[in-house]
Parts: structure tokens; C-alpha cells; sequence
């Protein structure tokens, strides 16, 4: 593994610790995963992905710290720049502006397969304290989503994921409220 990548994953892990069991840094390996299988078919820096991947869920709040660690590692400027678009275009309601920020955001958006995105919902909403009508609703608010995916090759898996919660939650709301 290169240098630069242990050292990320060293320096990002203490951040995933304190978040709940579907956004510590299993979430980073998934979305990481699926990144490398949706990157084959392109020309894709792999260590800019990985730093991509590993500074996915703590860009929008510790950007100026990743930067720093970047230029302590001795990450050149454009590399920096690279690494940060990418963090930001993982993110499910940005656009991304690079085929890489394309390979990252479509696997955050597919992680797991079709029934995760029901799964981590419950799963987060619990870990969250959130009420079971509160955690639907949110669900339902990302079913009604403008989320896209980005490569060809996604889009079919993204409407069939998206379908699939469609029927869940109706299912699940016409036998709460009957």
C-alpha cells in the first residue's frame, strides 16, 4: 500500500470511531469497493480515489484539516485540489465535476445494494434516537430525492435500487396506516 494511504487511513479512522455502525469507516470500504469495480472501465488515479473515498464522510466538516494533512505528506497542489473535488462530488446531493467524482459518487449512491438504503435508514435512524415516524419520513425524503447517478453503467442499478424503496415504503405505509 502506498505510504500516503496508511497514513490517511490512520488519519481519517479516529473521525469514523464516533459515528454510528453505517457511517464509520466500513462505509468508506463499501463505497471504496464498488468505486474500484465502476473505476475498471476508465483511466482512474487509484490513490486519489482511495484519498477521495477516505476523506468522503468528514470533508464537510474537517476540509482544512485534510488539506493540511495533504500538504504534510507532501501532496502536491493539483493533487490536493483533485482529492477535495472528489470528496465533495461522493457527496449524495452534489454534482460531480470529474469522471473520478463520478465513479466515487455513484457507488455512494449504490453502496450496498438495493435494500441498503432501507437498512442504513432504520438502522441510522435508531442509532439516531429518531422515532419510527420520524425515520420514515426521512426515508420517504430520499425516495423523493433529485439524487442521480452520473456513469451509464449506474443508472439502471440506481432506478431499480430507487424502485425497490419505492415499493418497501408504500407497502410499509399502507400497513401502518390500514
Amino acid at each position: 500500500m502506498d505510504d500516503i494511504l496508511a497514513k490517511a487511513k490512520q488519519f481519517v479512522f479516529p473521525y469514523y470511531e464516533s459515528k454510528d455502525l453505517m457511517h464509520d469507516f466500513s462505509h468508506i470500504e463499501r463505497i471504496l469497493k464498488l468505486a474500484k469495480e465502476l473505476s475498471a472501465n476508465y483511466q482512474i488515479e487509484y490513490k486519489l480515489l482511495t484519498l477521495g473515498a477516505y476523506f468522503h464522510g468528514i470533508i464537510y466538516q474537517y476540509e482544512d484539516e485534510v488539506v493540511s494533512f495533504l500538504r504534510e505528506e507532501g501532496e502536491n497542489e493539483e493533487n490536493i485540489k483533485n482529492i477535495i473535488v472528489l470528496a465533495w462530488g461522493s457527496q449524495k446531493d452534489r454534482e460531480p465535476r470529474t469522471l473520478a467524482a463520478k465513479v466515487l459518487h455513484d457507488a455512494h449512491l449504490l453502496e450496498g445494494g438495493k435494500t441498503f438504503q432501507i437498512v442504513k435508514t432504520l438502522v441510522t435512524g435508531t442509532a439516531r434516537g429518531q422515532s419510527l415516524t420520524e425515520t420514515l419520513e426521512y426515508l420517504d425524503f430520499h425516495i423523493k430525492s433529485e439524487y442521480k447517478c452520473y456513469l451509464p453503467e449506474s443508472q439502471e442499478a440506481f432506478r431499480q435500487k430507487q424502485q425497490f424503496t419505492i415499493e418497501f415504503y408504500e407497502d410499509l405505509m399502507k400497513n401502518l396506516r390500514d
